[in-house]
């Protein structure tokens, strides 16, 4: 696809599971279109997390506009609603220099969100935010979803008392807004983009081929600095309830680091988390993305978009 074909399109979507290959198909892309690369990966926008988050390098970023990576300090809960924000700056500044932005990453929700609008349910005061991070730490699951049924019923009715991240964020809402998060849900944004404006591919290798990548990757990453990285982080002294604590690496690291375990089997550990976070990824992107245009590897989703500029309508092959 030249660069005059890629004026048709408003945007390029590359998603995929962790360890795929879309940050490189997402940098050729960019190259031959003469695109910007725009993060949609909840863990990639944290500033501290370059290495285990798999970031791409500085001379990666040099060879093509990135946006919206490691723009967010670890102390910060980014939402998918300040993505949107984020996503529509970094859309604006592409078009006014004739860029294509290619949104690239493994958050499903980041993708629906650009297609379908977002519940545009209020900022939640961090004193509210903080009591019920300290209820959820104090408290079983049932007792939360116990709570929540007594003060909105009909959003605890669409929850498992198994999920208590749902439960606890459905508490906030109500307890903040005096609304129920489902009332909010009732009344999304606008979508960012139509279907038919964007080009939609799912990076999908063969699982193992994911796995053994994952595998190595991490085994790079210690090497490349992880373990430092892991403990400045921890130095900061944040709340372990924080998404940036929860990145894939962050606790098994600390836990060698602690003297707690060996780093073998830290490692270990940490492939065997982000193995099983793949497969949830995978399990997503089957249930919301059928419409996209499936691909194996980094190669084949740039040469899908090399023919024609009218993508967007592939069903999944």
């Amino acid at each position: 696809m030249t660069s005059s074909q890629a004026s048709g399109l408003q945007a390029i979507f590359i998603a995929g599971p962790t360890a795929s290959g879309k940050s490189a198909a997402a940098l050729a892309l960019a190259e031959r279109v003469g695109g910007t690369v725009v993060n949609a990966d909840s863990m990639q926008v944290y500033r501290e997390l370059a290495v285990l988050t798999a970031r791409p390098t500085a001379a990666d970023m040099a060879r093509a506009p990135h946006r919206l990576y490691g723009a967010v300090p670890a102390r910060e809960a980014y939402s998918a609603g300040r993505f949107l924000e984020d996503a529509a700056a970094a859309i604006a500044e592409a078009r006014k220099v004739g860029r294509v932005p290619i949104f690239v990453g493994g958050t499903g929700l980041y993708f629906k969100a650009l297609l379908e609008g977002l519940a545009p349910v209020p900022d939640i005061p961090p004193e509210i935010r903080a009591y019920w991070r300290e209820q959820s730490g104090a408290s079983d699951a049932a007792a939360l979803h116990a709570e929540l049924a007594a003060r909105d019923p009909a959003m605890a009715a669409k929850l498992r008392p198994t999920d208590p991240q749902r439960v606890v964020r459905a508490l906030e809402v109500i307890d903040a807004t005096g609304v129920s998060l489902a009332e909010w849900q009732g009344a999304s944004t606008r979508p960012v983009f139509a279907p038919t404006e964007v080009a939609k591919l799912v990076i999908a290798p063969e699982r193992e081929v994911v796995y053994a990548k994952i595998d190595t990757r991490f085994d790079r990453m210690v090497g490349a600095g992880a373990l430092e990285e892991v403990r400045t982080l921890m130095a900061l002294g944040l709340d372990p309830g924080l998404p940036a604590m929860r990145a894939h690496g962050v606790r098994e690291l600390a836990a060698y680091q602690a003297g707690a375990t060996g780093l073998e089997d830290a490692a270990t550990k940490a492939k065997t988390e982000t193995r099983r976070y793949a497969k949830r990824q995978m399990t997503w992107l089957r249930r919301f993305m059928t419409d996209w245009e499936w691909v194996p590897d980094a190669n084949a989703a740039v040469a899908a978009l090399s023919p024609s500029p009218e993508r967007g309508r592939s069903a999944r092959t």
